[in-house]
């Protein structure tokens, strides 16, 4: 039979947490046993209350599992916690951005090589005005997720599109 660790076993004692039966169970060692080196050493319970007041600071901390938070203690952890929310969504709509960058890319290059006839150059025209739109409306939203122009609007974008519906209605 291993010796018990008996270091263990008087914190575990001294942290008041667990029973002293819980202890024993634990570590393999009776409850009378604990109880007989308790004494005989003069094992003190006494961090017990110190030990319930730090696990109800931790408590009031955390989030619990239903997603609810008890207690913000400051300030600086309402603006972490709600910056840390708003970067995470800004970084999705610029990785979403980049993605309808390509799609729109892809429809350019595609128009570019198609050849344009007298049977589809509506359907033609009709395609490159929603490839542009889509373009000025992805370029347009990348501004604004970062941060250029500070939410000016930008007139060779805005032409652009009126020049492209005039020419589609045209």
């Amino acid at each position: 039979m291993a010796t018990p660790d008996w270091e263990a076993i008087e914190s575990a004692y001294r942290a008041g947490s667990l029973s002293i039966r819980a202890i024993g169970e634990k570590y393999g060692v009776s409850h009378v046993g604990i109880n007989k080196r308790a004494n005989k050493e003069g094992w003190q319970r006494d961090l017990t209350d110190k030990v319930k007041s730090a696990t109800k600071a931790k408590v009031s901390k955390s989030v619990t599992s239903a997603g609810y938070q008890k207690e913000v203690v400051t300030d600086e952890d309402i603006i972490e916690q709600a910056s840390d929310e708003a970067v995470a969504v800004v970084l999705a709509h610029r990785q979403g951005l980049a993605a309808w960058r390509g799609i729109t890319n892809k429809l350019r290059l595609f128009l570019e090589d198609a050849e344009i006839t007298e049977d589809n150059h509506a359907s033609m025209s009709r395609s490159i005005t929603a490839g542009v739109d889509a373009q000025i409306k992805v370029i347009k939203a990348e501004r604004e997720a970062y941060n250029i122009d500070s939410g000016e609007k930008n007139s060779s974008t805005d032409t652009l599109s009126d020049l492209m519906d005039s020419l589609s209605k045209g």
